[in-house]
Formats: C-alpha cells, structure tokens, sequence
C-alpha cells in the first residue's frame, strides 16, 4: 500500500472537506452560545410550538428572542440578557398559556462571555505552541537530515487540518440546523487536539526508530512502512473510540450531545490527517529540501 506515492489525494480530499467549511465560515460564521455572546436561555418541557413561544415572550418585553427545538416536547428559548424578575414573568405566562415546565435558566454577561472567548483562542495556541516545543525536544537526536523542527511543525499543521474541519462542520450546522457552539466545544477541541497529536506522535516515532535502524537514503519509502507499521493500531484505537463516542451520542443526554459530536468529527478527522497528511507533509518538506541541497 504506497501511501506516499498518492499524497496528492489524500491532501488534495483534506481540501475537499475544509474548502466549503472556510467558506461558510466566510459567508455566515459560527452560530456561538451564550457562553461566547452573553444573554439568557430558558430551557421548556411540554411543547414544541415555537411560534406561540415568540409571540408570548415578545409581549412580555424580551428582546431579539430565537427558538431552538430540542429533543422530545422541549425547546429553548435564548434572548439578549433578562433580568430575574423578567424570567419569573416569561416563565408564569407559558405555563399559564402552554402549560410548559421550565427545565432550566442561564444567564451570561457581556464581560463573562468576552473573558471566555479571549480564554478559547488563548488555550489553543497555547497547546499548539507546548506541542511544537515538546516535539521538537523529543525528536532532537533524530539522524541528519530530518530536522525535529519538522515533525513538530507538520503536526502543527495536521492539527489546523483537524480544528478548521471542525469549525467549518459547525458552522455548516449551525445556518442549516441551528447548532450553537459553547464552552464544551473549547474542551472537545483541545481533546481533539490532544488525541491527533499522540496519534501523529505514534506515527513520529515509528519513522524516528526506522531512520535510526535503516538511514535516510530513501525517506520517503521509510516514511511509508513506517505509516504502515502503526496503521492498524491508529485505525483500531480510533474506530473503538469513535464507537464508544457514537453510542453516548445516540444514547446519551441532550446537553452533552454537541460536545460529543465535536468529538466524534474531530477523532474521525484526526485519524485521517495522522495517517494521510501528517508524514506525506513531512515527506514533501524533505524531498523539498533533498532538491535544494543537491
């Protein structure tokens, strides 16, 4: 199997599936929670007509008010910031006209929501900064002329391949579904982060080892039985993890059901740019250098 001899596929499919998220991005951004905007989401059992909802919120006095079904007879109901006595009012005038229960209520100011997405962008390039770093100290007795800035600097890359596919599935869902992102998307992303690059790390070494035992006359044939090497155990380890994923996803609560499907997209896509972009990058950057030393 000569994974490197079609490493224009592979990259050439990885942009097939970033290009229309970057452009929905683009065109209509990501539908954000309150944990990044501010505002107020009241949370209702005992129906599912959104219209009537609207109308009956916007008598009451709230502003800029969007429905979102949920699973079952509930839906939510998010606004611009309401204070207490607002919320007590909203709630007593569905029940009295729906007959709905309330499930719950949040509320997050302006200076909250700010401080958690300066926090969102500050944990990320943070992690992908430690990554480089650690990589590039873990790899630095690797054989001349792979250099260990290379590997890290390629997870890197693999690892933007990863959060670019998550952000533009989400934005997609988000116009057509009306998938919000909050801060559990944060912590899926980081775990996503996390997961990719201890599968690329895998990978890594197993070229490391090989460069140490064979030389690097022929880089790229090495670099391909080295991704041939750890492939089953990378297919395994993420389609065991993608199952287990799966089944909290259909089984599991409402309120975890985004943080999971981040998941789920972000291990898939994870697994695909350690195996098919992660050393096909590498390979590139040192054919790229073999050219210029010659």
């Amino acid at each position: 199997m000569n994974i490197m001899g079609h490493k224009k596929i592979w990259f050439g499919i990885s942009l097939a599936i970033i290009i229309p998220g970057v452009i929905s991005m683009i065109l209509w951004g990501l539908r954000l929670g309150i944990d990044f905007t501010g505002g107020s989401v009241i949370e209702v059992q005992g129906t599912q007509n959104d219209q009537k909802v609207i109308e009956i919120v916007k008598k009451d006095g709230v502003q800029d008010p969007v429905t979102q079904k949920l699973g079952g007879d509930s839906l939510s109901i998010r606004s611009k910031q309401i204070s207490e006595d607002l919320h007590r009012k909203v709630v007593k005038d569905l029940q009295n006209q729906l007959h709905v229960k309330e499930t719950s209520f949040e509320t997050v100011g302006p200076t909250v929501s700010a401080d958690i997405t300066f926090k969102a962008f500050e944990l990320i390039a943070a992690a992908s900064v430690l990554i480089v770093l650690f990589l590039a100290y873990s790899f630095r007795k690797v054989p001349k002329p792979v250099s260990s800035w290379q590997f890290g600097v390629c997870a890197i890359i693999a690892l933007l391949h990863d959060v670019l596919v998550m952000l533009g599935v989400f934005s997609i869902l988000g116009h057509f579904l009306n998938i919000e992102i909050d801060s559990m998307f944060v912590v899926a992303a980081l775990t996503v982060i996390g997961f990719s690059v201890h599968d690329t790390i895998v990978v890594f070494d197993r070229i490391r080892e090989n460069l140490i035992r064979r030389g690097s006359s022929n880089f790229e044939e090495l670099a391909n039985q080295s991704v041939l090497e750890t492939f089953s155990r990378s297919l395994n380890t993420s389609f065991l993890t993608f199952l287990v994923l799966l089944t909290l996803y259909l089984l599991g609560g409402q309120s975890t059901k985004i943080f999971v499907l981040a998941l789920l997209v972000g291990i898939a896509t994870g697994t695909y740019s350690s195996i098919f972009n992660a050393s096909p990058m590498l390979v590139v950057w040192q054919n790229f250098k073999n050219k210029r030393a010659k």
